[in-house]
């Protein structure tokens, strides 16, 4: 797929997976793309758990009540993050950047090679679910599952949300001037 293509084409998935494999050398491949986002300092801060074990897939997926994307993942990518940052560049650190660039990349390669996910993180800070999922994981103490990525192939065609039109959003040399 082209990268326009696949940029135009990434969306949120929530929806149902098919009972169709996740490829362990696409899970792998997804994750190389996060692996070459960029990081502030060259820290490369972000770090991976891939999940493909079926069992594992359904016990963190019953986690989740409300999104069959969780409940039916046939692979999951988590992301993996230092809970206190250390400094890299002055007194700051880009680990927050650095994920979500790798998060980003992976989001695109995982529409590129035909399967949908959506970023869950806000339900990863309710009631200690994050902790659960480190144990499950074996994360060490110093780190937690930031972002979780649940992958399968759609059930039901992808739908992207409308996005703002670029007058809206993007102006040359001075904000909101046309």
């Amino acid at each position: 797929m082209e990268l326009f293509e696949a940029i135009k084409g990434r969306h949120s998935y929530r929806g149902a997976f098919k009972d169709q494999e996740v490829r362990r050398e696409h899970l792998k491949l997804i994750v190389e793309a996060g692996l070459l986002a960029p990081s502030g300092a060259n820290a490369q801060t972000t770090s991976f758990v891939i999940v493909d074990n079926p069992e594992l897939l359904a016990t963190i997926g019953k986690m989740h009540k409300s999104n069959q994307a969780m409940q039916q993942a046939k692979g999951m990518i988590a992301c993996i993050a230092d809970k206190e940052p250390l400094p890299v560049y002055e007194n700051f650190h880009f680990q927050t950047e650095d994920l979500a660039a790798a998060v980003q990349n992976m989001l695109l390669a995982i529409t590129a090679l035909g399967y949908a996910s959506v970023w869950i993180d806000g339900w990863l800070r309710l009631e200690g679910q994050a902790e659960r999922i480190n144990h499950l994981l074996q994360v060490p103490p110093a780190k937690t599952v930031r972002v979780l990525l649940p992958i399968g192939v759609p059930l039901e065609p992808p739908t992207a949300k409308e996005k703002k039109g670029f007058s809206e959003r993007a102006w040359f040399n001075r904000y909101g001037e046309a």
